[in-house]
């Protein structure tokens, strides 16, 4: 639930290796389709038109990094590092 009110609050990136592309790529056209990470900041407005995944929360007390990695609204993907609160938190 937490994860899910996060990624509405960024709407205002985990990288696949597509299984049809020629096995010949040379190092840097692979270097080349990973995405860089970006860093959520405060005031962004990431065009996110499909979340594809959310790396897992640690059970944890504490604010941890996570990323998710998503496609705009042409179909680029991006992976995108932010901060949450972990699920480690309890009353008890």
């Amino acid at each position: 639930m937490k994860r899910s009110l996060w990624v509405l609050a960024l709407c205002g990136f985990s990288t696949l290796v597509m299984a049809d592309e020629p096995a010949a790529r040379t190092a840097s056209q692979a270097d080349s389709a990973i995405p860089a990470v970006e860093t959520y900041t405060y005031g962004s407005h990431p065009d996110i038109a499909r979340v594809i995944s959310i790396s897992p929360t640690p059970n944890v007390c504490k604010v941890v990094p996570v990323r998710m990695t998503y496609e705009d609204s042409h179909g680029q993907r991006h992976v995108m590092s932010y901060q949450i609160m972990a699920n480690g938190c309890g009353n008890s």
